[in-house]
């Protein structure tokens, strides 16, 4: 079963996201509860492509929420960036 990392990065733009949009005290545990599913599903979210082509995404807690991922390698999972998917600029979006 592989190893879910939550980047640094990540976490300064789930801290950010939690703060702008208001969100309750126990975010960082929703989310975290979100990503755990890939220790058992590395492959669960969809692959993204264009510029974000080698990465995978997750809908977090909340329905606009994505979390993007990368499978490393069989041992290692890492959560690379949190989005609000609603924003022209997330991952998801057409570029």
């Amino acid at each position: 079963m592989p190893r879910v990392v939550v980047a640094d990065e990540a976490v300064t733009e789930l801290r950010r996201i939690a703060r702008t949009h208001s969100l309750p005290s126990d975010t960082h545990q929703r989310v975290a509860r979100s990503a755990s599913r890939l220790q058992e599903f590395p492959e669960l979210g969809p692959a993204l492509a264009g510029s974000w082509s080698g990465y995978r995404f997750l809908l977090g807690p909340w329905s606009w929420m994505v979390l993007v991922y990368e499978v490393v390698d069989p041992e290692l999972v890492v959560v690379v960036t949190i989005q609000d998917a609603r924003s022209s600029s997330a991952a998801t979006g057409s570029r």
